[in-house]
């Protein structure tokens, strides 16, 4: 059964700031199940990225892995989630010593399209389906605080810390 929906129908199924975190469970780069539901009384970062290895990636990685003594010492949780495949990641974590976690989303991305993350893009004028590069801090209840769209990869975590004033 196809169903379609208008634009405001769409529109209205996007997350918002006080909904519950979609639950997931994805693979990390060990092939260990990891679940949204592991870190509950914790806040989380969750971020969509499109591929490892990638300039813009890369960037943003290893923006989170400049401030992860922060994100450490206020007991934050960061996750990176792309499509890639638990070697890829293993690869990605292991080229640029990244210290937090990636997951891995397999196409169709169920759990990016849940957080409104996977979608239609465009690039030289062609279409396709793909990651859609967003933020999310979920707080310690397991609720959206805080969505980031349109994000500037190379300064991704500097955003967060900056918005939470943490030091």
């Amino acid at each position: 059964m196809v169903v379609y929906l208008d634009r405001l129908q769409l529109f209205s199924m996007a997350l918002k700031i006080g909904d519950k975190a979609p639950e997931f469970t994805l693979k990390d780069s060990f092939d260990n199940e990891i679940s949204l539901s592991d870190f509950k009384g914790k806040k989380v970062i969750i971020y969509f990225y499109p591929k490892d290895n990638t300039p813009g990636c890369t960037k943003e990685a290893c923006n989170f892995k400049e401030n992860w003594d922060v994100f450490q010492k206020n007991n934050i949780i960061v996750l990176g989630i792309s499509k890639d495949n638990s070697a890829s990641h293993q690869k990605f974590i292991e080229k640029f010593d990244l210290p937090f976690i990636l997951l891995t989303d397999p196409v169709p991305c169920q759990v990016a399209a849940k957080y409104d993350s996977y979608g239609l893009k465009k690039f030289m004028g062609k279409e396709y389906m793909g990651m859609i590069r967003n933020t999310f801090l979920i707080n310690s209840q397991g609720n959206i605080e805080k969505i980031y769209s349109k994000v500037k990869a190379a300064i991704m975590a500097d955003h967060v810390i900056n918005d939470l004033k943490l030091s």
